[in-house]
């Protein structure tokens, strides 16, 4: 089938996909067993819904002590928007009399919450796209349903405390209903959006527009629906920041704070840096999710049936896109990439359907390249830190390394630890799972679609995608220069130590401070320790920034990112076990510089 039917095209396009409980059962086993250590959004979300459930909405205690915070008078509150605490109310009253500062750093109790709430909300959007792509396109459904859930963005965070999954599922839901002609219910979602993501409110108004077209009853109506959406968030920042249009990011407190004043809530005309990582970073979307480019194309092919929807779902994907890239964070800190796409890559998702039907081919394998690098990401993207090169290259190396291989050692615990099988043998379950799911989504689509002379489309797709892969991999061209400054002179290290000489069983404890001297953030900051045979490690390092420090010879701290003129640092306590001198080394790396030259410094040994 090379066209969407005529007759399909004057009616939603809502249709069951071959094997489609089968496949979302598999897309749920890849992407819901990672059980990922508690970070900043946890904190930030569960402070707020401890505190709902003790009837108030500041929590002094707990937030005080979070990174993700917002202070207004005398009282602390959370930074974010509140939807996503408020539907964990039912899932954390489980754990409630635990203060969430005190929660383990891995527990299945908060497994259990971002399963329950944000991978529920996964598992419902990529049902969504995948009945949406049938509609559109007879045997499109499952492809879709499996590319979208395991080949991008979505997946990774379908188990991860972040707001973006569900204000997709709601921004996807508010527009299906606006095309079914039910203005007032798809208000009243695209409203509730709000209240999970602030940035939602780029669906509120494009979906705004969609209706108006139709008349003024319909946009009336979408209006009214919309209402108690917002009049709840107004009321929310009214008690909190005592105006109903003063947001939680008025009164960040925290080192993002001045870039968060900036712009409007720290979004700005995109920047160049910006916009390269964002499709051509070591995380870009080309280079994990090249199948986007097809969804692309498929939007396009829409624009001949579905001309105000195309438009509509082309218009929210394309405000995200510069959302991000005008955003002063583009990866948003700890994430596995420009995270702030992902309510408009279910927009996006909606060509997935045409784009399967009019080039199975290119589409299929584009989808087997998304779905193979998402797929790695998702077990590995919370320990994986800098890698060495792209997603790709650490692929490339698997055979060799076998299990010393950087992904395999930086495989997330899973909910199914307990039972006392490794978790690199459920991270293989996911895996076999997510080439199942593929097999199985991709066997319906029509292959037999005569290929065209003209293949000028496929081998642009492919140049774009071999290239962004290759500037990822050499880190081409920020990796090399900013501003003017040459690769070692962006971030300084400094090391002290507390004793120039020691002797066999003395103490000998290093401070190093870590400070960005560029005016660009630098991310992904990986500090690298390298003790030598004389000086054992006492206990874990220190650290302020990041998700902390591995190893014991080789010390590998990943410090996430670093704002213009930011400093950190890194403490560690070592023994002297050698009368011969010693010489501790460091080096850095960043998404932004490259690797700094090393710095070192000798302690003398004496007998």
């Amino acid at each position: 089938m090379t066209s969407i039917d005529a007759t399909a095209a004057r009616a939603f396009p809502w249709r069951r996909p071959r094997y489609e409980l089968l496949l979302l059962a598999l897309v749920a086993v890849a992407v819901l067993l990672p059980d990922h250590s508690m970070n900043a959004q946890d904190q930030s979300r569960l402070c707020l819904t401890q505190a709902l459930l003790h009837g108030h909405l500041h929590n002094d205690t707990c937030f005080s002590s979070a990174f993700d915070a917002a202070k207004h008078g005398r009282h602390w509150f959370s930074d974010k928007a509140p939807g996503l605490s408020f539907v964990e109310i039912p899932v954390a009253a489980v754990f409630e009399r635990t203060p969430v500062e005190a929660l383990p750093t891995v527990t299945l109790q908060l497994w259990a919450v971002r399963v329950l709430t944000v991978g529920l909300a996964f598992l419902l959007l990529t049902w969504a796209v995948g009945r949406i792509a049938e509609g559109l396109a007879p045997r499109t459904g499952g492809a879709a349903l499996v590319t979208f859930g395991l080949g991008t963005m979505a997946g990774p965070l379908a188990v991860a405390n972040f707001d973006e999954v569900p204000t997709a599922a709601l921004g996807l839901a508010a527009f299906a209903l606006a095309w079914r002609r039910r203005p007032l219910a798809a208000g009243l979602v695209a409203g509730v959006a709000v209240v999970f993501e602030y940035q939602a409110a780029l669906v509120l108004g494009v979906l705004f527009l969609y209706l108006a077209a139709q008349g003024a009853r319909p946009m009336l109506r979408y209006v009214a629906g919309a209402v108690p959406g917002l009049a709840l968030l107004a009321v929310y920042n009214a008690v909190c920041f005592s105006r109903p249009w003063r947001f939680s990011y008025h009164y960040v407190a925290n080192s993002y704070a001045a870039d968060q004043a900036s712009g409007l809530f720290g979004i700005g005309v995109p920047s160049r840096f910006s916009t390269w990582i964002v499709f051509a970073g070591g995380s870009g979307l080309l280079v994990l999710s090249p199948v986007l480019l097809a969804a692309g194309y498929g939007l396009l092919r829409l624009l001949r049936t579905h001309r105000a929807e195309a438009l509509a779902c082309i218009a929210v994907a394309g405000l995200f896109l510069l959302v991000n890239c005008g955003y002063f964070l583009p990866y948003g800190g700890i994430s596995p990439g420009p995270r702030f796409l992902v309510p408009g890559l279910s927009f996006l998702a909606v060509g997935l359907g045409p784009a399967f039907a009019a080039r199975p081919r290119l589409t299929g394998v584009l989808a087997v390249l998304s779905v193979v690098a998402i797929t790695a990401v998702t077990l590995t993207w919370t320990l994986s830190g800098d890698l060495n090169g792209t997603v790709w290259a650490e692929l490339a190396r698997l055979p060799a390394d076998r299990g010393h291989a950087h992904l395999v050692e930086s495989t997330v615990a899973t909910a199914l630890d307990w039972t006392g099988v490794g978790h690199l043998w459920w991270a293989g379950l996911a895996v076999l799972a997510a080439l199942a799911a593929l097999v199985l989504g991709l066997r319906p689509l029509p292959w037999r679609v005569p290929v065209r002379p003209r293949v000028r489309l496929a081998l642009a797709a492919v140049l774009v995608i071999v290239a962004a892969d290759l500037c990822a991999g050499f880190r081409f061209p920020y990796g090399d220069y900013t501003d003017g400054s040459k690769p070692g002179q962006a971030i300084a290290i400094s090391i002290a130590s507390s004793i120039a000489t020691a002797a066999p069983g003395n103490e000998v404890d290093f401070s190093l401070g870590i400070t960005n001297e560029t005016e660009e953030i630098q991310s992904d900051v990986v500090l690298r320790i390298d003790l030598p045979p004389g000086l054992t490690l006492l206990q874990a390092p220190y650290f302020e920034r990041g998700s902390g420090c591995t190893g014991t010879r080789e010390i590998v701290c990943n410090l996430d990112f670093l704002l213009a003129g930011m400093s950190t640092p890194v403490r560690f306590q070592t023994t002297m076990t050698s009368p011969s001198d010693q010489v501790v080394t460091t080096v850095a790396t960043s998404e932004l510089s490259g690797e700094t030259k090393p710095t070192s410094i000798t302690v003398h040994g004496v007998g």
